[in-house]
């Protein structure tokens, strides 16, 4: 399904992740992978669908091992701005439940992406009667590297993802749907990570996964880091105010209930600010949060979960450095070029004292 490696951009090629160079956000511990699949039960899988040099899109999907229409999962939504079109949105929000995987792809990809879920899972043992399902998709516009009114991603694409879907390392940068996103003035991509936290004898994992798509100015530990002062030159779209988008998925296997993983979702949408994230007039920005194990043990009261929301904002301000030092430089269709944030030089820009009050600008 994905076509071999041609000389726009490597796909799947990793660069490093942010812990590989050094860069540690916050104090708390990570899980085994430092990644979404982390969490008992989840599984990620990807299509890539190039067709250099025009196309590079994609389809990522994350899913519950336990969803379904006749199992649905707790879950919360957040939108921070709703420039988008998040399938399946207001039924989250009213039930909080989730029914299916949740699935990330291009904009006008998201309907027809829609559809192949549908078909997908009621195809499942036990989905035989089922006459009513509420699809989840998320999605950015990948229209800068990448044709989007070809509208790459098929049924096919989605149901190779949903088919190899796996637990263990998850792969990050140019890769499913984040082929052809760009943020903060880089090529941006799929990124991940994770938290373990502690209640009393219990332990949890909080993990995170963005489709990162979003404009603003990159802030690394809370310093400020443009394109030009890193040698990228004026780096792509996004190196500004006016760009989106963000998609975030956040798994728990925290016996939360709809209400606390909204307030999960929520503090994803607002880690995006620790990284720089304007959330411009067009920005889409949604987080989608789903527990794996709404039965386990004595819920959590609202008065502990604030160690649980600084995971979150840890998490999800890695997942967006990953998928910025996982992605490879592109050159898309028009021959528009957008540069690999440079992990050297990130790095070199970090040890230098900043001077108060002007980052690295």
């Amino acid at each position: 399904m994905e076509p071999l490696p041609h000389p726009y951009s490597p796909p799947g090629a990793s660069r490093g992740r942010a812990r590989d160079l050094g860069i540690v956000v916050g104090s708390g511990a990570t899980g085994p992978l430092d990644a979404i699949t982390d969490v008992p039960g989840v599984r990620v899988g990807h299509t890539t669908v190039r067709r250099p040099p025009d196309v590079h899109s994609g389809v990522t999907a994350v899913v519950p091992d336990l969803v379904g229409p006749r199992t649905p999962l707790p879950a919360g939504v957040f939108t921070g701005n709703g420039y988008g079109k998040l399938v399946g949105t207001t039924q989250l929000a009213e039930l909080g439940t989730l029914e299916t995987p949740v699935l990330l792809t291009s904009t006008l990809s998201a309907f027809r992406v829609a559809d192949a879920l549908v078909g997908w899972v009621l195809e499942r043992p036990g989905c035989e009667e089922v006459r009513s399902l509420n699809p989840v998709v998320g999605e950015c516009n990948d229209g800068f590297l990448s044709d989007i009114r070809a509208r790459p991603v098929h049924e096919e694409h989605v149901r190779a993802a949903l088919d190899a879907a796996s637990g263990g390392p998850v792969a990050e940068g140019c890769v499913g749907a984040g082929t052809g996103t760009v943020a903060l003035g880089f090529k941006a991509g799929v990124g991940t990570a994770s938290r373990v936290w502690d209640l009393g004898d219990r332990r949890f994992t909080v993990g995170a996964l963005v489709q990162a798509n979003f404009g603003g100015t990159l802030r690394v530990l809370g310093r400020t880091l443009t394109p030009r002062s890193l040698g990228a030159g004026a780096g792509g779209p996004g190196a500004g105010a006016d760009a989106g988008s963000c998609v975030i998925v956040m798994a728990t296997d925290a016996p939360l209930d709809a209400r606390q993983l909204t307030r999960v979702a929520r503090r994803a949408v607002f880690a995006l600010a620790r990284t720089g994230a304007a959330y411009s007039h067009g920005s889409g920005d949604y987080a989608v949060a789903f527990g794996t194990r709404p039965d386990a043990g004595r819920p959590v009261a609202d008065a502990e979960l604030s160690p649980l929301f600084e995971a979150v904002l840890d998490g999800v301000e890695e997942a967006v450095l990953n998928s910025l030092l996982a992605a490879t430089t592109t050159t898309g269709v028009g021959g528009r070029t957008v540069p690999a944030l440079p992990a050297d030089a990130l790095v070199a820009a970090l040890a230098r004292p900043a001077a108060p009050g002007f980052g690295d600008r």
